[in-house]
Order: structure tokens, then sequence, then C-alpha cells
């Protein structure tokens, strides 16, 4: 992470949620050490048993981090080579990644025109008789269309994968994100909404079966130690980073009603900005603001804008997946994923975590706005 110390407004400021909560990490690290439970052990059972029951799940599968959590989920899946899956031009390349790397072949879908996660009615058109499933990612904190996707999905057969690394506690038509599909991945990286000091991911399902092979396949293909059913991975949540988990978790929804706060301050402050587009929030979802993203056609000009005055941003994400050199083998070219083309050169993330104060909120808005005022 970088060094947040340099800029007027950071943007996160990690060491002042550890401040805020000092006595419960300490206490929660000081447990590990004290009864050497560094590899599984008690505080990750007790993790995963809180981690569903906050999200609503009937099993909880930790694992090391958020892009093995995806991994782990297609291979229990009986991903086969040939066998296709659906996923966003817009992503982190975690999500197209693990599809290639559990056998799979990756298929891209544009995203919706005035959101960020995949477009259902671009869904249909990419089905083949190759198709076993769809991921749809949450991005940013804003829902998928569940309801359309969970539809697509029936139809055609399909399973569906939940990728909610960004999403904790993100809500569509009043239920968590995570508990529609056939499995969720979750990520814990330090960043998150919900972060750990270190890497960390899990995966959520209601079903039996599939928790236990997920289980088993993170931990080297078998449940009981030297009892190896197929060979698996080791991928383990250590003691350290799920009690440090169990003592944030009962801050998250506190941290989710403020980073909703905050965007509803952002908001109002860059109301009617010329060339601005702010966050738009679908019906009946719960937008969590892992991210606040703008949009900007002069974007880059205004990077450097807010640079230049302390205001730390970051572009989340620079490439939409199709047109990164390493998919180049799929031959895509800008007109396949129009939507996520465009979006790419215009996307900026403005400061966002639970501990940026009112006043540093206005110095961002003030500078967005100092800028269109130049720029005109």
């Amino acid at each position: 992470m970088t060094d947040t110390r340099t800029f007027v407004v950071p943007f996160a400021d990690l060491h002042a949620q550890y401040l805020g909560m000092q006595s419960a990490i300490d206490a929660a690290i000081a447990g590990v050490i004290r009864t050497s439970a560094f590899i599984r052990g008690p505080f990750v059972q007790k993790f995963e048993e809180e981690f569903a029951s906050a999200i609503g799940a009937k099993h909880c599968i930790s694992c090391a981090n958020g892009t093995d959590s995806l991994y782990i989920a297609l291979h229990a899946l009986g991903l086969k080579p040939g066998d296709e899956v659906i996923v966003p031009a817009l992503s982190w390349i975690s999500t197209s990644a693990t599809v290639t790397q559990a056998g799979g072949q990756v298929v891209f879908c544009d995203i919706e025109p005035s959101g960020f996660t995949i477009d259902p009615a671009g869904i249909e058109a990419k089905v083949t008789p190759r198709t076993v499933g769809i991921v749809p990612v949450h991005l940013y904190g804003h829902p998928a269309d569940m309801d359309a996707i969970m539809a697509i999905a029936a139809k055609r057969g399909l399973w569906v994968l939940e990728d909610c690394a960004q999403a904790h506690l993100a809500r569509f038509k009043r239920r968590n994100v995570g508990t529609f599909g056939v499995a969720a991945s979750f990520s814990f990286y330090p960043g998150k909404n919900l972060g750990a000091m270190g890497d960390a991911g899990a995966l959520l399902t209601n079903d039996a079966d599939l928790a236990r092979r997920m289980a088993m396949y993170a931990r080297h293909g078998g449940l009981v130690k030297g009892d190896h059913q197929f060979e698996g991975i080791n991928s383990r949540l250590d003691g350290m980073q799920a009690a440090i988990l169990s003592a944030k978790l009962p801050h998250l929804a506190g941290w989710t009603a403020r980073r909703q706060a905050i965007a509803a301050q952002y908001s109002c402050l860059l109301a009617g900005i010329p060339g601005l587009e702010l966050p738009v929030v679908s019906a009946e979802c719960e937008h969590v603001y892992h991210l606040y993203v703008v949009r900007h056609q002069r974007r880059d000009e205004l990077t450097k804008y807010l640079a230049a005055r302390g205001i730390q941003t970051v572009i989340n994400y620079p490439m939409a997946l199709p047109f990164l050199p390493a998919y180049r083998r799929l031959k895509h070219s800008p007109r396949d994923f129009p939507v996520a083309h465009r979006d790419q050169s215009r996307v900026l993330s403005l400061p966002m975590f639970p501990e940026i104060t009112p006043e540093q909120i206005r110095i961002v808005c003030d500078a967005v706005r100092s800028f269109a005022a130049e720029a005109t």
C-alpha cells in the first residue's frame, strides 16, 4: 500500500482505521501468539462461522486470498477444458484469469451503459452449447442485476458464481449479495470494506457437498491431515488474519453506513459539474461504495490536477480485461465491448474510507469544481 502521509487527502488510510480499534486488534494478535494457533484452528473456525452468519449463508470456506477463492470454486464446480464461463469485461484480472487457470475458456460480456456491472442484455448472446457458468462481479460495491442473471442461468442450465470481492454487505432487493449463486467469492485484501492485515479470502455457499469439495481442494485434497482424497492446493487462512477479521467484523455495518454517507456527501457537492458523471445506483440496490467512481472525459488531466493539490486518486481499471495483453489471443476490438472501452479512459476513483473527514471531502470536491471552472 502507498504511504498516505504525503497527501492532504489520501485515497485510503488504513492506519487511521487501526488507531480507531487498536486495543481490539492488538488483543486479537496477542491471542493468536499466546495459543500458537497460526494455521487454521479456533480463530479461523470462529471467523468462518461469524462471516457466514453475517452474510446469510450456511457454509464459509476460508482461504489464502480472494483470487484463490475464485479458483477453488471454479475447480470444485468441475470446470473442464473447453467449458466456457461468461465474465464482465470490466473487473480485476482475477475474475477472468482464474477461469483459464481452472481449465476453462473465458468469454467476456460488456457492462451496463449507466453502471459498471455485467449487462444481462448481453449475456444471452454469449451463451453457446459449451457455456457452463456466469461470474457476475458486484464491482465497486454495486450489486449486479441478480434477478436477470439468475433467470438466464435457470433458463440455460448454468451455474452462477458471484464475485463479491468489493461488495461486503451490498444488497439486491434487501438480500445480501453472495447468497444468490451456487457460491460466492470474497476478498479480505487490506483495502477492502472488511480487510485483513495481509492477504485473506473466503467462499460462501449453501451447498454442503460443494462446500466440502472446496474445503478439500484448498487443503491439499483432504480434510484430515495425511488423508488426501485427491491432489489439491495449499490455500489456508492463517489464524492471525482470522482473529483480526473477527475483531473488525462487528464494525462492518457501521463502516458501510459511513461509506454510504460519504458517497451522499460527494454526490451532493459534485452535482452539476460539467463533464463529470457521478455513480448511479440502480433500483432496489444498496451500494456499499468500496470505491466512489466518477467518469470524466478529461480523466487524466483531472487526475494530475488533483494530485498537484495533494489529493490521491486511483484508476480502477485503466484497461478493460479484453484489451489487456494477457487476452491478445482473443483478438477483441473496441467495438466488441463499446461501454467498457469507453469507460476505461474515463473512470476515476476518488478518496473513500470511513475515517475521511467532512473537510477532506470538501477539499476534494472544491478541487474537482475548480478544475471544471478552469477548463471552461
